[in-house]
């Protein structure tokens, strides 16, 4: 809202003010402070607000290290980190902007599902708070709604050459236009924004398009021509699918002080610049992925959602003053989904996320093992001493702030190795 104001204020009255509002570092680093600034001024009151309704978390008796003094904390912070990633973003971005519109829901929407789930839990005084059922229709929801406006809206387009787009059949919007060719050639080539369900894919050097990327319609063979046409049949449940592991992994990764939200302030750190390379004409060519006009005002919002996670650190590093709740771990888990899909990078979610993908893995194995060994012994048997794979290492004896600094380290890690399959072809 701030950029349209001072837009109009300099087109209005002619005051000269200095361009820099207009540039995206400038926005996204006055977004961060802001988010930080909102995240440790308000911090302490909304804490003082749990405390005084007795919005306490109640933990169940795991034979954990630390776990008594854990009892009563106050839980649902995730709404300070809501707060804390839309009022900033609201302010210094183009709300105009699909991927920021789509956002800005995103946010919302998981956050009400997780502040029902809480609601139920401390309100109602029932543990198993909101039915399971109910948070994956959530969950399909948001997945529904990403996938069909990905699908329909004119505003997420992929830029290309116009012959290509026309060879592969993809719908055009607006008028091609033309521009110089590759540096060196006096060439000129038409270029235009079109529909298409393409993605990058990591490791991948070239395709028949010219770069690292996959369409969904490939899936589709048997349809023929028509496929790009049903494209929907599996694109549709594929974002579903990814928007619901990643929330419910981030879910489970919540555990200890500080886990879950460290680990999502280096993911969002990162999907911030594959953002912002993907909006840029130039670093999207030279890099060799797919240019996506208009993605990179999704810096702005990664920087709040940095801002947020990091402010909220303030409080939840060990030992923790307030914990999120599933206000804030579906919500963190929907939002980086959605980001990574909208800026086609969601085939990058298994290394960016592998802590997440890791933490669910041990879950899963868990508990499949333990109906199997059941089963065939009599006796159900476990492969960790108890999991998420957290749990198992704090049965170790380990200490949970150890656990959470060496996965924050193996998260930067994971980023870092995001990040270089750029040019890893």
């Amino acid at each position: 809202m701030l950029y349209y104001f001072l837009q109009w204020l300099e087109k209005t009255y002619n005051l000269g003010l200095p361009p820099v509002y207009q540039y995206l570092s400038f926005r996204a680093g006055v977004a961060l402070i802001i988010s930080l600034i909102i995240s440790i001024l308000y911090g302490e009151r909304i804490i003082r607000l749990l405390k005084n309704l007795q919005v306490g978390e109640t933990v169940r008796d795991l034979g954990l290290a630390g776990q008594k003094e854990k009892e009563g904390t106050p839980t649902m912070g995730g709404l300070l980190i809501i707060l804390a990633i839309l009022f900033p973003c609201l302010l210094m971005a183009k709300i105009a902007n699909i991927y920021i519109i789509v956002m800005i829901v995103a946010t919302l929407w998981m956050g009400a599902i997780g502040f029902l789930d809480d609601y139920i839990k401390v309100f109602k005084k029932d543990k198993k708070g909101l039915s399971g059922k109910f948070k994956i229709i959530g969950q399909v929801g948001l997945g529904l709604m990403v996938g069909l406006t990905m699908l329909h809206h004119d505003g997420i387009t992929v830029r290309m050459e116009l012959a290509t787009a026309e060879k592969a059949g993809y719908e055009v919007i607006g008028e091609p236009w033309t521009q110089e060719g590759s540096a060196g050639s006096d060439a000129m080539i038409k270029m235009a924004k079109v529909k298409t369900t393409l993605t990058n894919v990591p490791f991948l050097k070239h395709d028949k398009f010219g770069s690292n990327s996959f369409d969904y319609a490939q899936l589709l063979p048997f349809l023929g021509d028509n496929a790009r046409n049903m494209v929907w049949l599996i694109f549709i449940p594929i974002i579903i699918i990814i928007v619901t592991a990643v929330s419910n992994s981030a879910n489970l990764t919540d555990g200890i002080d500080g886990l879950a939200t460290g680990l999502s302030g280096i993911i969002g750190a990162t999907l911030g610049v594959l953002a912002y390379l993907s909006g840029n004409a130039i670093t999207a060519s030279y890099l060799n992925i797919l240019y996506l006009p208009d993605t990179g005002e999704l810096l702005i919002f990664a920087a709040c959602f940095v801002g947020a996670c990091i402010g909220f650190l303030w409080y939840n590093s060990f030992p923790a003053k307030v914990f999120m709740g599933d206000t804030g771990s579906l919500m963190l888990g929907g939002v980086i989904a959605a980001f990574a899909i909208l800026i086609r990078k969601e085939l990058l979610i298994p290394i960016l996320c592998g802590v997440f993908l890791a933490e669910t893995l041990s879950v899963m194995i868990q508990v499949s093992y333990f109906k199997h060994t059941k089963k065939k012994y009599g006796e159900g048997r476990r492969i960790f001493l108890m999991s998420p794979l957290h749990h198992h290492y704090q049965k170790k004896g380990m200490h949970e702030a150890k656990i959470v600094t060496q996965f924050w380290i193996i998260g930067i890690l994971l980023a870092a190795l995001t990040i270089i399959t750029l040019k890893i072809r």
